[in-house]
C-alpha cells in the first residue's frame, strides 16, 4: 500500500474563502458549486449515516447493480486497474475488486486499486482494510481534489487498462458547466483500452426523491447544517447553524433536487474577508443533485467526447451505472 499527496486543495482556506465569498455574494446565495465543504470528519460521518436511512434508496440500488453486474462490467472493461474517484470508505468497491480477482485467476498479476480522495484519513483507513481483506491487492492511493488532481491522476503511467469509477451519483452534484468540464477532462485522460463507470441517479416520482433528502430522523438536515459549521471553523464566519432550517425541494424544470438552508433570523458573517448578510427567511442553496434519463445520460457523455456503451440499472430503475469509453 502506498499513499501519495497530489495537492492540498481540501485544506486550502484561501481558496475556500474565495469560493464562499463568491457564493454568498450571488443572488440568490449559492454554495452548491462546492459540495466538498460539507466534508469535515463530522460531515463524512453524517453522510455515511444518511446512506443507511430507509428513505435513502441510492446506496442500496447502486450496490445491487454492482453485485449483479460487476463480473460483466469487468469483463467488458478488460481492466487490471480500478481507479476510483472520491473513494471515501470504498464500501461499494468490493464488488468490482471481487470481479477483478475472479477474472484474473491465478495466472496474471493481482489487481491494482487506485483511489483518489480529499480525505487522507478516510483513504488510509479504507486502503488498510482492503489490503487486509484481499491478500495480494496492490493499493496506490492519491490525496487530492477533483478540480486540481484529475489530470495528474489519469496522466500517470500505468501498465494496465483501467476502469475509472465515479460512483454514488456525485456527478449530479455538479452544475451543468462543471459536469461538462469534468467529464471532458475524464475523457481526455482516458487512453485506448480504458473505460469509465459513472453512477447516475435516475428521474423518478417526486415523492420518492424528496423523501430521500428529508429523512424522518433528520440526518440530512444535520448534514446540511454542517456546512455552516465547517465555514465557521475554517473561516471564522460566526454564523449560527441553529438559526438555519433545512429545506430540500425538487426542481422539475431542471430535473434536480435542491437543498437550501433558510435563515430564521437576521445574521451577519463575522469574518473580515466575508462581507455578507442574511435577512430573515433568506436562503442559501447548498447542494444540487441532478437526476438523469437514458437520453440525458447519453447526451452528457456525448458532449464530453465519451461513448456510452451501456446503462446498467437496478430492478426498480432507481439508479444506473453508465459504462463508457473514449469516443
Amino acid at each position: 500500500m502506498e499513499v501519495v499527496v497530489l495537492d492540498d486543495a481540501g485544506e486550502d482556506a484561501g481558496q475556500m474563502g474565495r469560493d464562499v465569498r463568491a457564493g454568498l455574494s450571488a443572488t440568490p446565495k449559492d454554495l452548491s458549486p462546492w459540495p466538498k465543504y460539507f466534508y469535515d470528519a463530522e460531515g463524512s460521518r453524517l453522510f455515511e449515516e444518511i446512506t443507511s436511512q430507509p428513505e435513502y434508496y441510492q446506496t442500496g440500488a447502486e450496490l445491487s447493480i454492482l453485485e449483479g453486474c460487476s463480473a460483466e462490467i469487468v469483463a467488458r472493461a478488460g481492466c487490471g486497474e480500478l481507479v476510483e474517484l472520491g473513494s471515501g470508505s470504498a464500501s461499494k468497491t468490493r464488488a468490482l475488486i471481487d470481479a477483478m480477482f475472479d477474472a484474473n485467476g491465478t495466472e496474471g498479476p493481482p489487481p491494482r486499486y487506485v483511489p483518489l480522495d480529499v480525505s487522507e484519513s478516510a483513504l488510509r483507513e479504507s486502503a488498510e482494510r482492503l489490503v487486509t481483506e484481499y491478500p495480494g491487492l496492490e493499493v496506490l492511493g492519491f490525496i487530492g481534489d477533483f478540480d486540481l488532481s484529475l489530470g495528474r491522476l489519469l496522466g500517470r503511467s500505468s501498465d494496465r487498462d483501467r476502469l475509472v469509477a465515479f460512483l454514488g451519483g456525485t456527478i449530479g452534484n455538479f452544475t451543468p458547466e462543471k459536469r461538462r468540464r469534468f467529464l471532458g477532462a475524464l475523457g481526455d485522460g482516458l487512453r485506448e483500452g480504458d473505460r469509465a463507470l459513472i453512477g447516475l441517479d435516475l428521474v423518478k416520482d417526486e415523492r420518492t426523491l424528496t423523501a430521500a433528502y428529508n429523512d424522518a430522523a433528520g440526518v440530512t438536515a444535520r448534514f446540511n447544517k454542517n456546512m455552516i459549521r465547517v465555514i465557521n471553523h475554517r473561516l471564522g464566519a460566526g454564523l449560527d447553524p441553529d438559526l438555519f432550517s433545512h429545506r430540500a425541494v425538487y426542481n422539475a424544470e431542471q430535473n434536480r433536487i435542491e437543498m437550501w438552508l433558510d435563515s430564521e433570523g437576521e445574521q451577519t458573517v463575522g469574518a473580515p474577508d466575508l462581507e455578507a448578510r442574511f435577512e430573515r427567511g433568506e436562503g442559501v442553496r447548498t447542494e444540487i443533485s441532478t437526476k438523469f434519463t437514458p437520453d440525458s445520460a447519453a447526451r452528457a457523455f456525448d458532449e464530453a467526447g465519451l461513448e456510452l456503451l451501456d446503462l446498467y440499472t437496478d430492478d426498480h430503475d432507481l439508479f444506473a451505472l453508465a459504462l463508457g469509453k473514449p469516443a
